[in-house]
């Protein structure tokens, strides 16, 4: 038999009476003994969780990247299922900038800098992960970067109107 050992714990005094009553002198012990195994069986273990939740995410990869590889070979539609931008912003200033994106349909990262008061490598960083997010749920990306001269901007992000919802 295992090792056993010694815990207190604090009890109700309710409680403490009812045990009393229900459980004869001699086998108090293990009643507890078993009341905290049986608790504990039902209760998960944390390594379990922790690794149900590793292989969830590494599913989701799996998942994006099969999604990604579709839309490369464009059997996967976009036509029903546009995305609202939105979805892919985490707070007030990502919702700024791609309002700032909509309204436009594209804007240098300066004017977008100018527009929400802030510093330019902070919208940058910003329009990477909405670009980023994007790309990993949908397979392509709601917003681009265009090196070259459009509608009279160059180096600039514009909004993918295929895959928007605007």
């Amino acid at each position: 038999m295992e090792k056993l050992r010694v815990i207190s714990a604090k009890i109700p005094e309710e409680v403490y009476k009812e045990m009393i009553l229900r459980v004869p002198e001699g086998e108090r012990s293990s009643f507890i003994r078993d009341a905290i195994m049986e608790k504990l069986q039902k209760t998960p273990k944390p390594d379990k969780i922790l690794e149900l939740e590793r292989r969830v995410g590494k599913m989701e990869k799996e998942f994006a990247q099969i999604r990604k590889y579709l839309a490369d070979l464009e059997l996967l539609t976009y036509g029903p299922e546009k995305a609202n931008p939105h979805t892919f912003c985490i707070d007030e200033t990502d919702h700024k900038i791609i309002d700032y994106l909509i309204h436009y349909k594209g804007a240098t990262t300066p004017e977008l800098a100018e527009h929400l008061k802030t510093n330019r490598w902070l919208v940058l960083n910003r329009l990477r992960r909405i670009q980023k997010r994007s790309k990993n749920q949908l397979g392509k990306a709601v917003i681009y970067y265009y090196a070259g001269e459009r509608s009279g901007k160059k180096r600039a992000w514009w909004i993918n109107e295929e895959l928007t919802e605007i």
